[in-house]
């Protein structure tokens, strides 16, 4: 419609009709990438880039972001003479020389963009990146797998999930390895994810993985939903839920040791992988008074990490600060592999809720692991 036959029939005393909300909508993304933007009722959304299977955004009701993805300021060579404006005596040198640092000021400033590398073949820095077939260096892949950084599609005919659900806001991705990828990794799998968003704004991703091998031989993986959490300040975070626990030191040559105290938190560099852990864990932001709360399935393991600021630094997709603005506690399989035979199929799941931080892990509901699709304890069927 027109805006003068919008006009006309305003003045004609029409009702304007509410737009139906649209809880599935495919479009273009940073750099054209394809992505796919969900939609609740209430005002939360999600949004999931085909390229890598990766969650990038999850927003609340109110619109605020609770997923960590890095950007920063990039600063032309050529240009940073003019951000320091010097100070010349004479009046009219100086006019000039504040004119051309507002000028330089905001040419720097509308060319601020992600710092996250929105451009494959490298992956994401941020949201929810999957690591399969490998975490980390756990084998002779490249870092955390290739499932990050390769072209999923719509699965337009996803096998049927064991408890339907009457959420519309969902979408189905698949993966299978392309002749590159079994030259490096030589085994024959379909990956499914579905990505959810429940009725009161919760985050699910589901993945299934299957063995479609031919030759008849089983093979074994490591896994993780790599999800960054943004916060208010690191300092003011702890997470609950890994007491007692032991835990593999990725700083110390993966030394293992026991957790001793009641919460872990964050006055250094932290890269741990605690093993054998609950079902629930909660991730406390004393400033914002919110709570993350994380639920999985199938996944016995759980990392925390936070780089601090050398290795913030150091990585060229991370501002030099935004260390203090995210942690990440990741839902995982690395101890021990997964192994699957041909026609196995392995379940992982895993639930984000925000909720106030007057909850704690101690206080959730132990029996709710996770809504609508609980894993079982063996998640190999």
């Amino acid at each position: 419609m027109s805006a003068s036959a919008s006009l006309a029939g305003d003045e004609k005393g029409a009702t304007p009709q509410p737009q139906e909300l649209v809880p599935v909508q495919q479009c273009k993304g940073v750099n054209g990438l394809d992505r796919v933007v969900l939609r609740e009722v209430r005002g939360c959304s999600a949004e999931v880039y085909l390229y890598g299977g990766h969650v990038t955004s999850w927003k609340d009701e109110h619109g605020e972001e609770l997923l960590f993805v890095s950007n920063k300021m990039f600063l032309p060579s050529n240009l940073s003479m003019y951000v320091k404006p010097r100070i010349i005596c004479e009046p009219n040198h100086l006019i000039i020389s504040c004119i051309v640092f507002v000028i330089a000021y905001h040419l720097v400033a509308s060319i601020t963009v992600y710092q996250a590398i929105f451009k494959p073949p490298k992956a994401i820095r941020g949201g929810i990146p999957i690591c399969f077939p490998q975490f980390s260096n756990f084998g002779n892949l490249e870092q955390h797998g290739f499932a990050r950084n390769r072209s999923w599609t719509i699965d337009t005919d996803p096998p049927p999930f064991p408890v339907p659900t009457s959420n519309r806001a969902y979408v189905d991705l698949i993966l299978k390895p392309t002749e590159d990828d079994l030259k490096i990794w030589p085994h024959s799998f379909e990956y499914r994810l579905r990505v959810a968003l429940g009725p009161g704004g919760d985050l699910m991703l589901t993945s299934r993985i299957r063995n479609t091998n031919a030759d008849g031989k089983p093979f074994s993986f490591t896994f993780a939903y790599h999800t960054y959490f943004s916060i208010s300040d690191i300092s003011e975070v702890r997470v609950e839920g890994l007491e007692t626990l032991d835990y593999l030191d990725n700083l110390q040559d993966r030394a293992r040791f026991t957790e001793q105290g009641d919460a872990i938190v964050f006055e250094s560099e932290l890269d741990r992988i605690y093993l054998g852990t609950p079902s629930k864990i909660a991730i406390i932001d004393h400033e914002k008074k919110r709570t993350f709360v994380v639920r999985k399935g199938g996944l016995p393991d759980a990392v925390v990490w936070n780089p601090w600021d050398k290795k913030a630094k150091a990585m060229s997709d991370f501002g030099d600060d935004e260390y203090k603005r995210m942690v990440c506690v990741e839902a995982a399989a690395i101890e021990k592999q997964i192994t699957l035979k041909p026609g196995e199929e392995w379940t992982g799941k895993l639930e984000l809720s925000a909720v106030p931080s007057s909850y704690y892990s101690g206080q959730l509901d132990p029996d709710r692991v996770i809504q609508d699709l609980a894993v079982p304890e063996d998640s190999i069927s």
